[in-house]
């Protein structure tokens, strides 16, 4: 009996080459914002407008809402072994801007390299704001005691 005979009448492919892996573009937006959040001088996700932001936290306290908290702010298109994301961040005062953009496409690129094994192409960043020392985040307060 030949080898080919013997495992089913074609060379068997090893393990880890039999089926597919994808990956959701969810998945992708999630460990590049928290990437994100890892760097220093970023205050924030998503847009800078203090509004913006109360509704999106009281967007991420109801059940289904729209997006994470962690996603927020992050946009990925994922190909089959390339992605490209698009991300938007509130800085604090007093940063540089540029040093701040630099160290987040790092880490972000580092981040969904590593997990994923897909190639980052671009990271796009948005500077939306920049918050002030003397702002007060604009939380909702519960209305729980």
């Amino acid at each position: 009996m030949t080898e080919s005979a013997a495992s089913g009448g074609s060379a068997a492919k090893p393990p880890a080459d039999r089926g597919r892996t994808t990956i959701a573009d969810g998945v992708v937006e999630k460990i590049a914002g928290l990437a994100a959040r890892e760097v220093a001088g970023v205050h924030a996700m998503g847009s800078g407008t203090g509004l913006s932001r109360t509704f999106g936290a009281v967007r991420d306290r109801v059940p289904g809402g729209s997006k994470s908290s962690v996603s927020r702010g992050v946009k990925a298109e994922v190909g089959e072994v390339q992605t490209a994301l698009d991300l938007e961040i509130v800085v604090d005062y007093g940063v540089s801007i540029r040093e701040v953009a630099r160290a987040v496409r790092e880490n972000v690129v580092s981040a969904v390299e590593r997990m994923t094994g897909l190639e980052v192409v671009e990271v796009n960043i948005a500077v939306s704001d920049v918050k002030l020392p003397d702002e007060d985040d604009e939380e909702p307060e519960s209305r729980l005691q």
